[in-house]
């Protein structure tokens, strides 16, 4: 979709002694002849990859009747030039009178609340047009048509619809608006035989009629009062043009974003490890980061002796950061679909937030988008709990004593699921205690499930949202969305992470995923019991531990502060 960078009007003198526009378009515009008449020529930008320029003159004459003349110039001048009448040269016209009263009544409701700039404005000269420029208005209809992606041409909607519907497939009783902005067709009505089979006859048929310039989309009807006879909702058939509904392509500023993002989260990474070395750290280090009433800054190149004893957690975190992404691309190759390459967040408490990886092409159906959201996190689930699992055995090695790290039992009330693992492993005594010698494994672990778990919430364009939205629907994710929306809102989810991941979710992630070509045909039991599974082993891991059950559970020791 184009992108509307600049827009603007002015009064006009139809001589144009500077020569404002292109000759070639200039030589298209005819100005009404009636000596009462008063133009108006405006200019928009739009962007689609390339700069073009839309002129608009709006013509207002005595007679009650307007002129409009479209133009668009391009890269290389004027490409198209629209108007009611047209001649080879234009008509010198002086702006002398305003609208008449009964044009001045019609539009009086758009533009009841303009008035004349005054005089010290930079438009005073304006001032001698009177009700002219008050009532002038933009069409913004037209505005639209322009700015917005190109509809689908009327001879070939009648051309699909004659030749690509009909009784033994989909029989069209009434067509509507599709798409975001209405640039699609959507053909309700009903269907003559079983859902998948008609529409991959539909696809290929359609593919016969208009080559490679269509997508066809399978879609529950909207505000269908009824399921269909044979089961499961109606359907109805979407059609929108390849170059408006597929994603478009990753451009060079967004390669340079994603490395940029990247060697961020290295640093955010490294930062992680040095952290948990917080028992080694120089006294001054560990007062400026804990204590609010310092204010002294000390040498950060204390810092040095230690990052090397970081990078191992660095590792760990990055690791498992691409595990996930990798998840992604081996589910998604098999299927065809591409991807974008991953926008990672770094976050200095987790090392990172995960990555935003978009679809670059149209999913084909709902198990497609099921199984490609879920390999990423379960392959990052796996490597994470295998390092958690390996780090809490070391833990309790004595030979190893020495790559041990001090951290707070506390820590371990961040999550029910991962500090039962952590109670049954290391022992009541253990974690009974003000501080905890845990292999820096367990940080690692501990951090990357906990990234895979906020990954995984049903909510928005995150995996876990486009997991249910495709085993369950977009009614059935709103649902879950608002849900989690108010957990996180409320710090039942994530701890005193809630807040930062919650912004992120809405600034980043809160759209959901676009619908698959066949977006009607279930995903299947085995898919969705996969899903309702993770969802509640998320809950479990971003479900901190309260004082009363830590206490009974022997998870940290509550009364040690």
């Amino acid at each position: 979709m184009g992108t509307l960078t600049s827009y603007s009007f002015m009064p006009v003198n139809s001589e144009f002694h500077s020569n404002p526009v292109r000759l070639a378009f200039k030589e298209r515009i005819q100005f009404p002849n009636s000596s009462s008449s008063s133009c108006f020529f405006s200019t928009h930008r739009l962007k689609f990859g390339k700069r073009v320029n839309f002129y608009r003159f709006k013509c207002f004459n005595g007679d009650s009747k307007n002129d409009d003349v479209d133009g668009v110039e391009g890269e290389n001048g004027v490409n198209v030039s629209n108007s009611k009448e047209s001649s080879n040269t234009a008509t010198t016209t002086t702006t002398t009178t305003t609208l008449p009263e009964a044009e001045q009544k019609r539009e009086s409701g758009f533009n009841s609340e303009k008035s004349t700039p005054t005089s010290t404005s930079p438009r005073s000269s304006l001032s001698s047009l009177g009700p002219t420029y008050n009532n002038f208005q933009v069409d913004s209809f037209k505005l639209m048509e322009l700015l917005g992606p190109e509809k689908i041409d009327p001879a070939d909607v009648k051309l699909i619809k004659d030749k690509l519907f009909g009784y033994s497939t989909f029989w069209v009783t009434k067509e509507e608006p599709f798409g975001d902005l209405g640039e699609g067709i959507l053909f309700l009505g009903n269907l003559r035989g079983k859902r998948e089979d008609v529409f991959s006859r539909l696809q290929n048929l359609l593919v016969e009629i208009s080559g490679d310039k269509y997508n066809l989309f399978m879609v529950e009807e909207p505000n269908s009062d009824s399921p269909d006879p044979r089961g499961g909702p109606r359907v109805s058939f979407g059609l929108l043009r390849k170059e408006v509904s597929e994603p478009g392509p990753t451009t060079l500023w967004q390669y340079v974003i994603s490395l940029l993002l990247f060697l961020l989260t290295i640093g955010s990474s490294v930062e992680l490890g040095i952290a948990s070395q917080i028992n080694r750290l120089p006294p001054e280090v560990v007062k400026y980061f804990t204590d609010p009433d310092s204010v002294d800054a000390p040498d950060m190149e204390l810092l040095f002796p230690f990052v090397e004893a970081a990078l191992p957690l660095a590792y760990g975190v990055l690791g498992v950061l691409l595990f996930h992404e990798v998840g992604h691309f081996l589910a998604a190759f098999p299927k065809q679909v591409k991807l974008s390459i991953p926008f990672f967040i770094p976050n200095i408490t987790l090392g990172s937030f995960g990555a935003i990886t978009q679809f670059k092409s149209i999913l084909p159906d709902r198990s497609t988008k099921v199984d490609i959201s879920l390999a990423g996190p379960f392959a990052g689930a796996v490597l994470s709990f295998s390092m958690f699992a390996v780090g809490l055995l070391l833990s309790s090695n004595p030979d190893v004593a020495g790559d041990l790290v001090q951290v707070p039992s506390l820590l371990f009330q961040g999550s029910l699921l991962l500090g039962l693992i952590s109670r049954a492993t290391l022992g009541y005594a253990a974690l009974h205690a003000a501080t905890v010698s845990i292999h820096p494994l367990v940080i690692a672990g501990w951090c990357g499930l906990t990234i895979q778990a906020f990954n995984m919430l049903p909510v928005g364009c995150l995996d876990g949202g486009r997991a249910v939205q495709g085993a369950f629907g977009k009614n059935a994710l709103v649902g879950f969305g608002l849900t989690t929306y108010t957990m996180l809102g409320l710090g039942v989810l994530g701890g005193p992470l809630s807040l930062p991941w919650g912004l992120y979710v809405i600034l980043c992630q809160r759209t959901p995923e676009k619908p698959c070509l066949n977006d009607v045909s279930e995903v299947g039991t085995w898919r969705k019991t996969v899903v309702v599974i993770a969802t509640f082993l998320v809950v479990l891991t971003l479900l901190p531990v309260w004082d009363e059950l830590a206490e009974e559970l022997g998870i940290g020791l509550v009364n040690s502060f």
